[in-house]
């Protein structure tokens, strides 16, 4: 399913502008967005899922108009807000049941069989007669995700999915989207985390400001910080300064003092080695140098 928006800008009453005439086009497959908190990440998603209007612009779900024809987008979509609320006094399996039948599963038969099969493939069956609120962080994850894919939606939307999350729960989220993204349906990623993009998603943009500021994949964004990525053996008396002279991505200790990695263009006064640059090298070059020196 191909979502094309073009021009979308968003001004919130008190005057701020959270979107300000973004372009994008977006396929099948796994597509992240990428953004600091603020960027308007949000936002976007919340237009995109017709909770919102936007001030103004246009966006195209196949040949669908999200002004004209929001019914009809609406029973496409599967959506995982960032802050997940659901009906305390039910039991797990009561509240994808639930919404299911929102979803058009009017058959009891056919619900059942799908809700057994969904909460089998997010690692909830075992607890679906637990009630909701008393699931762990992760699990309430997973059952967040599971109302999204409840009923086969064409176009997935999940919002800050991972925050919060231990390693283990971050991963298996991963797994699962990145699993649903091998087919026709269109899964539109938003997340701050960059090992939730890297990980999982072919094509990416980067929202700053309101603004698309790169759109691409993951690897075109690392070769925008090649050759500005550096290692730098470090005693504790040059930590404080490395510090406040670059941006550092990590710290890590080592037999004679520090490992540090940071980006920038020149490194004087200290010895640095060039290292490959990943995704969270380049996201943090792109926004903190790239930019700056492009407006």
């Amino acid at each position: 399913m191909q979502i094309k928006i073009t021009g979308l800008s968003k001004i919130y009453k008190n005057g701020n502008r959270a979107l300000e005439n973004c372009d994008l086009e977006i396929g099948s497959g796994m597509f992240g967005l990428l953004g600091p908190n603020g960027a308007g990440k949000t936002t976007l998603m919340r237009i995109l899922v017709t909770l919102m209007k936007p001030t103004s612009g246009h966006i195209l779900v196949g040949d669908l108009d999200i002004q004209r024809d929001r019914r009809e987008i609406r029973s496409m979509l599967g959506y995982l807000p960032q802050e997940f609320r659901f009906f305390s006094k039910l039991k797990t399996w009561e509240f994808l049941d639930y919404v299911a039948s929102l979803a058009g599963l009017r058959n009891p038969r056919t619900r059942k069989k799908a809700v057994d099969e969904m909460l089998e493939q997010v690692g909830l069956f075992d607890v679906r007669d637990r009630l909701a609120n008393k699931l762990s962080g992760g699990m309430k994850r997973r059952l967040g995700i599971a109302q999204a894919l409840i009923g086969n939606p064409k176009i997935i939307v999940v919002d800050e999915p991972t925050t919060g999350l231990d390693p283990e729960e971050r991963i298996r989220f991963r797994n699962l989207i990145a699993d649903l993204g091998q087919g026709e349906v269109t899964i539109l990623l938003s997340t701050h985390i960059v090992g939730d993009i890297s990980s999982t998603c072919h094509n990416m943009a980067l929202l700053n400001q309101g603004r698309v500021v790169f759109k691409g994949s993951p690897d075109e964004l690392v070769e925008k910080a090649r050759g500005h990525t550096w290692r730098i053996e470090a005693v504790d008396s040059e930590l404080e300064e490395i510090k406040d002279k670059f941006s550092v991505i990590s710290t890590v200790p080592s037999a004679d003092g520090w490992e540090v990695h940071v980006v920038g263009d020149k490194l004087d006064g200290f010895s640095a080695q060039a290292v490959d640059p990943d995704l969270e090298h380049a996201y943090v070059y792109y926004m903190e140098h790239y930019l700056g020196e492009n407006n």
